[in-house]
């Protein structure tokens, strides 16, 4: 049994919801109009009692739980066909990736090797013509003047070294987000992980595809509740 305490209209707009249209909230009672209808809305979302879904509003786990109703069971859960089209588009772009930076390597260490040869011939080269001047009596090291005033150069100065950039991270990203709201009980859905994220449809089907299932080994499963809507799951 419930210890949730809900107020008249929260009970009765959720009991609508449930029993009526799926879990979408679209009624209110008769005297709730104008800005009421809102602050009712923020009241329920603050108590975690609905969901945002897009433009409209869905009773969520909890709200079930409040008036003592089942859970909506899935009516199939299987992998997304449109993941498994994604993952398999992702994986030839990273096998084309690894293709190329193999055959960039290969040509680096081609250039490397012939750069070596020649350092070598060169070394060569002063070593023997270095051999001759001592044998001239040319012991002396060699030190640069300046034509116009005939002194000697000041010696250039070492080169500064590149300073490493330190590597930032976030302890809370945006991928991390969206696989909390992935392994809420209701799961998520598009809508509400784009409206959470600012990120397009695309752009979080890329990251199930890649960051999560490639990367991350998780299992991503969907299925579509009685509204026609696919929610997405992720075990905690």
């Amino acid at each position: 049994m419930s210890t949730i305490s809900l107020t008249a209209t929260q009970q009765s707009m959720l009991a609508h919801a449930i029993h009526h249209t799926d879990g979408r909230i679209d009624w209110f009672p008769e005297n709730i109009k104008g800005g009421a209808r809102q602050k009712v809305l923020q009241g329920l979302f603050n108590r975690a009692l609905i969901t945002p879904h897009g433009p409209d509003w869905l009773v969520a786990a909890e709200g079930y739980d409040a008036l003592g109703c089942a859970r909506p069971t899935a009516c199939s859960i299987a992998p997304d066909p449109e993941l498994d089209a994604a993952v398999a588009q992702a994986e030839a772009t990273w096998a084309q990736g690894v293709d190329t930076n193999e055959s960039a390597s290969a040509a680096q260490a081609e250039s490397g090797e012939a750069a070596i040869e020649t350092e070598t011939q060169v070394d060569q080269h002063d070593n023997a013509t270095g051999c001759d001047e001592r044998l001239a009596g040319n012991d002396a090291p060699a030190t640069e003047i300046d034509a116009t005033q005939g002194q000697p150069l000041p010696a250039a100065a070492p080169a500064e070294q590149p300073i490493a950039k330190a590597i930032r991270t976030r302890e809370h990203s945006k991928q991390a987000t969206i696989i909390g709201m992935l392994q809420r009980a209701e799961g998520a859905t598009i809508a509400q992980i784009c409206e959470a994220t600012g990120w397009q449809p695309h752009t979080v089907r890329g990251t199930f595809a890649g960051a999560f299932k490639k990367k991350l080994g998780m299992t991503i499963t969907s299925d579509k509740t009685q509204g026609g809507v696919r929610t997405y799951h992720a075990a905690a």
